[in-house]
């Protein structure tokens, strides 16, 4: 025998299946190409542009932001940020979000990359342009050399508009993030900045809102009829609203015992308060809320603890519990601060007014004596403002250092990986194949019962 008495041979099909999982654990430490930056948390590190970070996180466009890589900040110095910034919007209806957007650039851009800039300039698409509220390519902004070679970023509409020149490199995660640093707001071609200034942005259409959107007839109508559209944006100043929106089809799902359009019109009116939170919360906010239970509308016109929505995220999704149907959002139909709408898959019956029945159906409860017709110009307790804007859970984003040494050690376990795996496949096939006459004569002897003493060839 080729190893006699030694330890058995590695059998080369097994090293290869333990270097396959070694290198795939070794795959799965490197950092994901896809995984987003918490760019607020970035621009905390600098306090020169802490106003333009709690600017970013007072708009939905911070939790748009969590999700993408590979992109460029423009960021505004406090110094050079106007006195009122919250109030930029457009007199067409667009708000300081859709400003912010602007200068969020979907690509990652570099000093160096600024430096090769051709002659004609660059045009590169920002996060306003995915929104769809842009008309052609006025999304995007135009990035061209300046005198001394500096860097002006504009609209490329043909009209002039607002820009702003590039002051220098903030930081950066290589290939993830980039932050500069630019003179000033740039506006979209189109927006009138100064008179948005003086002038708040007009309360959101909900009604109109859901008919465009489609799929949501049934919920305007009634909107519409029980004149509990124009308290909602009443409502949207302020901390905002946030909306919870049956589809159609939802409605056509209700139990036959649960006939909302029979409701009393004052009870009717109370379930379309149930589907309302006072305060403006968009996707992510909900994603991360810290207090699932929360006041709705209908909270505020009777006690504290009542009308309640119980919001969870279960199985990836966002959960509205009432106590009697469970929902989920299913989309997102507007999301412009201070109004967010969402799609949800059931209608949010409150267990105040409807119980569960043993199949899991729903029946109409009497009316409690808070919302009983005859008492209902007679409730004394004022109306309170409850909800108040959920705690987002950002994760630190991860310095360039440490991301490039955890890059470089995963590859390298890899690379010697790899080298085991040649090792391995290259051991001395000829000892192995000494070993197999031996292992034959073994198995003969098992099935034959000889033995060597029987037999001089054994």
């Amino acid at each position: 025998m080729g190893r006699g008495s030694g330890a058995a041979p590695v059998s080369p099909g097994f090293a290869l299946e333990v270097a396959v999982l070694a290198l795939l654990a070794a795959a799965a430490a490197l950092p994901s190409p896809a995984a987003g930056v918490n760019v607020t948390a970035v621009l905390l590190a600098f306090p020169n542009f802490a106003d333009f970070a709690r600017l970013l996180a007072s708009t939905p466009v911070a939790g748009e932001l969590a999700g993408r890589s590979s992109l460029t900040l423009l960021a505004v110095p406090n110094a050079n940020l106007p006195q009122s910034p919250s109030a930029f919007a457009a007199g067409a209806g667009a708000d300081i979000a859709d400003v912010l957007r602007y200068h969020v650039l979907l690509e990652y851009l570099s000093p160096s990359d600024l430096a090769r800039l051709p002659a004609s300039g660059k045009l590169v698409t920002t996060l306003f342009q995915t929104t769809g509220r842009a008309p052609s390519d006025l999304g995007a902004v135009n990035l061209t050399a300046g005198a001394n070679s500096t860097v002006v970023v504009r609209s490329p509409a043909p009209s002039p508009g607002s820009n702003a020149t590039v002051l220098g490199a903030v930081t950066a995660v290589p290939y993830n993030l980039s932050v500069l640093a630019v003179g000033g707001l740039i506006v979209p071609s189109g927006f009138d900045l100064a008179a948005s200034e003086s002038r708040p942005a007009p309360p959101v259409n909900i009604t109109r809102v859901l008919t465009d959107a489609r799929g949501f007839n049934v919920a305007a109508s009634m909107l519409q009829a029980s004149g509990v559209a124009s308290e909602f944006e009443a409502d949207e100043h302020g901390a905002g609203i946030t909306v919870f929106v049956p589809t159609d089809d939802a409605f056509a799902g209700l139990p036959a015992t649960d006939r909302l359009q029979s409701l009393p019109a004052e009870r009717k009116v109370v379930v379309l308060r149930f589907h309302v939170l006072h305060s403006y919360y968009p996707l992510g906010s909900l994603e991360s809320i810290v207090n699932p239970v929360q006041p709705t509308l209908a909270t505020e016109y009777t006690e504290a603890g009542r009308f309640t929505l119980n919001i969870t995220r279960v199985n990836g999704s966002i959960a509205i519990d009432t106590g009697v149907v469970q929902a989920s959002i299913t989309r997102t139909v507007f999301d412009q601060n201070p109004v967010s709408v969402f799609a949800v898959s059931k209608v949010l019956l409150p267990k105040e007014m409807f119980s569960r029945g043993d199949s899991d159906s729903t029946t109409m409860a009497p009316p409690s004596a808070a919302m009983a017709p005859g008492d209902a110009g007679n409730e004394q307790t004022p109306p309170t403002r409850f909800s108040s804007p959920p705690d987002l859970h950002g994760e630190d984003s991860e310095s360039s250092a440490a991301l490039t040494t955890a890059k470089g050690a995963s590859w390298w376990c890899i690379g010697l990986m790899y080298l085991q795996l040649h090792l391995l496949l290259s051991l001395d096939l000829e000892d192995v194949k000494g070993d197999m006459p031996h292992a034959k004569k073994s198995w003969v002897k098992q099935k034959t019962g000889a033995t060597t003493s029987s037999d001089p060839n054994w």
